[in-house]
């Protein structure tokens, strides 16, 4: 087809198009939106080859039929190009990323969901260059803490291009806004390198508003060079596929695979353990009811040792977090469950544990005043020992933006990026440093929350001024914020 990419005899491509997301009120991104815009467009356009396979996974119910999908596309000798679209979750064990499926809830993702060093360990095998992933994903509270401290990716061996998106506004569902743009690029029939692709989308959102607050994801396995999407840590051993449930066989080129859920999404996971059918990985506790533990998968060439537990939270060697150009505000009183005369119930429950652990469950829970707290006390006492641009103190000054997020303040959370970025710059680091980028970019996002309201009319200035200085690595980021501010202005003075 015109524009594909590949030459004559080269040999057939594969695309994997995944989208998923829990039903119901734990649904953060309308995932499967997505589909009908890639699926018009050509299959040798969506595999950069001549003559391409398409297999389309939407909404599975179950882990085990994303694997076999998975493990079926990797053994194909061809180009491999992943688009998968959906929202992460940590399981409550482990603290491991996992894509959240149509029965997912926060108490059965380790059941439920697609655990993601799977992907990883699927994919192991190919060789470097000829596997590409587009992500598009969105990560509740847990999970972008987890994210925004660790690399994130799909093995060395594997092109990851994308974003990870903090979670939207409560009782809101948010757009899988970049790979509609990349869809929407790739049906001129062209396709261009995959990097290039990835660059063309971003500036489009940019030139938006969009997606300022994201983790961006950009790694080229051939080169070695890109960011955020290093190897992630040694996953547990895949489980066997399920009696009956060997891999399909891929279809005639130029077909198309298209896996849908049989009958109406089911609105509450089964109770008691895994859903029929799902083999509980190597090392995983048994659940009530459920499935047993089997041995590794015989195609495994060696063992691979059992993750242990993520710390959530842990601060990434260049992360982010400062001291306010004002003090960062505490939690509207309206929602400080919690009274100051806790405080001494709060460092109780956490004084032999992880404080994340205590804010992670503070937040889940709705108790978005008890996790501000004790995180502006953690912040208050590092930088009374380490000093208020130490990176132990930047570290609790980003976690309160992110609690400022979780809790519907753009605001506030606005207001603390700025601390961190100002912070940091007079610290004397340069500012195209990713965390001070990082930081900018946050607060531009933000700031973009607020609409023309009072607090985005005192913060434009202040963002234009500092994007000018810290113009980012998004194109068009700086005009953005200069019409955004005009805009503004000119809404301040309209008569009437």
């Amino acid at each position: 087809m015109s524009g594909a990419t590949g030459s004559m005899g080269s040999p057939t491509g594969t695309a994997l198009l995944l989208a998923a997301s829990p039903v119901g009120k734990g649904c953060l991104v309308d995932a499967v939106s997505v589909l009908p815009v890639l699926a018009a467009v050509a299959p040798a356009v969506l595999a950069g080859t001549d003559t391409a396979n398409v297999v389309e996974l939407a909404d599975p119910l179950e882990p085990q039929a994303v694997l076999t999908r998975l493990r079926a596309a990797a053994m194909t000798p061809g180009p491999l190009t992943v688009f998968l679209t959906g929202q992460l979750q940590l399981d409550r064990k482990q603290h491991l990323p996992h894509l959240a499926l149509a029965r997912t809830t926060p108490a059965t993702v380790r059941y439920t969901a697609f655990p993601w060093h799977w992907i990883a360990e699927e994919l192991r095998l190919r060789a470097p260059g000829t596997t590409t992933l587009f992500l598009d994903l969105h990560a509740d509270a847990a999970a972008w803490q987890y994210l925004t401290g660790r690399p994130f990716g799909a093995g060395r061996g594997v092109s990851v291009y994308g974003r990870v998106a903090p979670p939207p506004p409560r009782r809101a569902v948010a757009v899988p806004t970049y790979m509609k743009t990349v869809a929407t690029i790739l049906r001129s029939g062209y396709r261009p390198e995959a990097g290039r692709l990835h660059q063309q989308a971003l500036g489009r959102l940019s030139s938006e508003g969009a997606a300022y607050g994201d983790v961006v994801l950009a790694w080229d396995a051939v080169s070695g060079a890109g960011v955020n999407a290093g190897f992630v840590s040694p996953p547990p051993p895949l489980p066997v596929p399920s009696q009956g449930g060997s891999a399909p066989r891929p279809p005639a080129a130029g077909g198309w695979v298209v896996d849908r859920p049989e009958g109406p999404r089911p609105q509450t996971p089964p109770e008691g353990g895994p859903p029929d059918g799902l083999v509980v990985p190597v090392g995983a506790e048994r659940a009530p009811g459920g499935a047993g533990e089997v041995s590794g998968p015989a195609e495994l060439a060696s063992p691979v040792e059992t993750a242990g537990p993520a710390k959530q939270l842990a601060p990434a060697d260049n992360a982010t977090p400062a001291k306010p150009l004002a003090p960062v505000q505490q939690a509207a009183p309206a929602q400080q469950l919690a009274p100051v005369a806790d405080a001494p119930r709060r460092l109780a429950l956490v004084q032999d544990g992880d404080p994340h652990s205590f804010i992670t469950s503070a937040v889940q829970a709705g108790r978005h005043g008890d996790a501000d707290a004790l995180a502006a006390e953690r912040e208050q006492a590092v930088s009374r020992s380490h000093g208020p641009a130490s990176e132990e103190a930047l570290h609790w000054t980003e976690v309160r933006a992110d609690l400022a997020m979780f809790a519907g303040d753009p605001a506030r959370s606005c207001r603390a990026w700025l601390t961190v970025a100002r912070t940091r710059l007079r610290a004397g680091q340069a500012p195209d440093a990713p965390a001070v980028e990082a930081a900018v970019d946050r607060a531009h996002h933000q700031w973009t929350s607020l609409g023309e309201s009072a607090d985005a009319r005192e913060l434009g200035p202040v963002i234009v001024e500092l994007r000018r200085r810290v113009p980012g690595r998004r194109e068009g980021a700086v005009r953005h914020a200069e019409r955004q501010l005009e805009r503004l202005e000119s809404a301040q003075h309209v008569p009437g």
